[in-house]
């Protein structure tokens, strides 16, 4: 008898290289997609080692493990590296540093960037690939996400290039979010050991400066992003950052694959953060959860107050998330007859708005300013509708989470929210949600106004909800499509070092 549990005859073994992912870190989506791939990886019977920095909120067992000496730009450094095992084919490898990484906030306090963070990133990529020289047999591909490990394919084809074993192994890097560049000054170059032909346009040069993400763009063998409709829209200069000329030029090897969600986590019928279960057959604890957000934000909880709709968001209060619509329509939608939570923290001007707006409207608006995990599924569970007026969304999770606890999306179509929230079909009913696409506080409130009529009528809301929550987004498809550019770009860096393939 075959052991279920064992690993197919080709599995493969992939180093991740990421700076936060769950349970450790987080500060957005990046931490839920990463930590839900690894384990959705390890579940298809591949081996996957998640590399990342043992930041001061890092609870984890175990300190010191294996010592690295590492020396970059004339400065030595002391790091340790601690395996943390999360079953037979899941480990995460924690890159320990304390001068670096033990500090407060990941990549920032206190509204700024750290001001080292060239470095610090630098050595996570440096110390990933260390770990992996040092293990008894290579990894089969690399992958990298977002800028702050931009540096890992570039190390691969520069200092790492002259190792026959190294030089077959293909990267694959991810963007998560292009705005996010990590551009640093000409000069850090010499501070990450790199050489200087490395600033020009085939290169890392950004505008006369370094860009980490350009170097995992130029340097990778593959890309992805974190939807189909995000990898059309960067080749545009409306979405390119700048970069758009190079992507085009790499298009065909840049795939997006939408993010799944971590769908034991995030289950209303399971869901410990809820007070009551409720599922598409029985939506009646939704009500509970309604109750308690309401309760939680100090907003009227009376029986006209459930019966009106409760709007949520929880987002990151940065301009992306298209809060200039919300301050421009603030009027109209103070003015509609519903409630708003708001969870979330970012630049100060957003914040501060939705501070005014709470104290202007206290029985109608409430907010959070930082992040609750609680909290967050307390909204998801209890909103009726959920609110992403994105300027651009590259993926977007909410909108999957709000479908799955039976709360309806209103979202501006652009990235994955236009790849997952099918617009209400007023003729047939059809639909997961309500979408718009000019970026105009207008179009929005139009929206809104479209769902909340909805709202009106039970039967056709109840129909609406119930859609959304039959949509598979769990990381089964999506940990499978990766599997397949994995496979792809293996065979394609062994033809270029002259093997046969598989």
């Amino acid at each position: 008898m075959s052991d279920a549990s064992a690993p197919p005859t080709s599995a493969l073994s992939v180093l991740m290289v990421a700076s936060e992912a769950q349970p450790y870190a987080k500060t957005g989506g990046l931490a839920d997609v990463t930590g839900a791939l690894a384990a959705a990886l390890a579940r298809l019977g591949h081996a996957v080692t998640m590399v990342m920095p043992r930041y001061r909120v890092v609870d984890a067992a175990g300190r010191g493990g294996r010592r690295l000496p590492l020396t970059m730009g004339g400065r030595a450094f002391e790091v340790g590296l601690v395996e943390v095992p999360h079953g037979p084919r899941e480990r995460v490898v924690l890159v320990e540093c304390d001068e670096l990484y033990d500090r407060e906030g990941l990549y920032g306090a206190g509204g700024q960037d750290h001001p080292d963070n060239a470095v610090r990133f630098g050595v996570l990529s440096r110390a990933a690939l260390e770990y992996a020289v040092g293990l008894e047999s290579p990894p089969s591909i690399v992958h990298a996400h977002d800028w702050q490990t931009g540096l890992v394919p570039v190390l691969l084809r520069t200092r790492y290039s002259a190792d026959p074993v190294w030089r077959r192994i293909p990267s694959l890097f991810t963007i998560h979010n292009l705005a996010y560049q990590g551009v640093f000054p000409a000069e850090t170059l010499s501070a990450l050991d790199l050489g200087s032909e490395l600033l020009s346009i085939d290169g890392l040069e950004f505008w006369n400066q370094v860009s980490f993400l350009k170097g995992g763009i130029n340097f990778a063998d593959t890309l992805t992003t974190v939807s189909p409709a995000y990898a059309r829209e960067i080749r545009t200069p409306e979405y390119g950052e700048g970069l758009e000329g190079l992507l085009v030029h790499r298009q065909q090897v840049l795939t997006g694959i939408l993010n799944g969600i971590d769908t034991d986590t995030w289950n209303p019928w399971t869901d410990p953060y809820l007070p009551a279960p409720f599922s598409a057959a029985d939506l009646g604890g939704k009500r509970f959860a309604k109750r308690a957000v309401l309760t939680r934000y100090g907003l009227p909880d009376d029986a006209t107050a459930m019966a009106r709709p409760l709007i949520g968001m929880v987002s990151r209060l940065v301009g992306q998330k298209g809060l200039d619509l919300v301050w421009e329509g603030r009027g109209a939608l103070a003015a509609m007859d519903a409630a708003f939570v708001v969870l979330g923290s970012g630049e100060r001007r957003y914040e501060e708005m939705w501070r005014d707006l709470a104290a202007a409207h206290p029985t109608r608006i409430g907010v959070r300013v930082g992040f609750d995990e609680g909290l967050a599924h307390l909204i998801e569970g209890g909103a009726d509708l959920f609110l992403m007026p994105s300027r651009f969304e590259p993926c977007g999770l909410n909108q999957m989470y709000s479908m799955r606890y039976g709360t309806v999306p209103v979202v501006r179509a652009t990235g994955g929210l236009d790849d997952t929230v099918r617009p209400f079909d007023p003729d047939t009913g059809a639909g997961t949600g309500f979408t718009f696409h000019e970026y105009r506080s207008s179009a929005m409130l139009v929206a809104l106004e479209a769902a909340l009529a909805l709202y009106a009528r039970p039967a056709r809301w109840r129909a609406l909800q119930q859609a959304g929550m039959r949509q598979d987004f769990s990381w089964d498809a999506s940990a499978a499509a990766y599997v397949h550019e994995y496979r792809k770009v293996i065979d394609r860096r062994r033809e270029a070092d002259g093997e046969r393939g598989e």
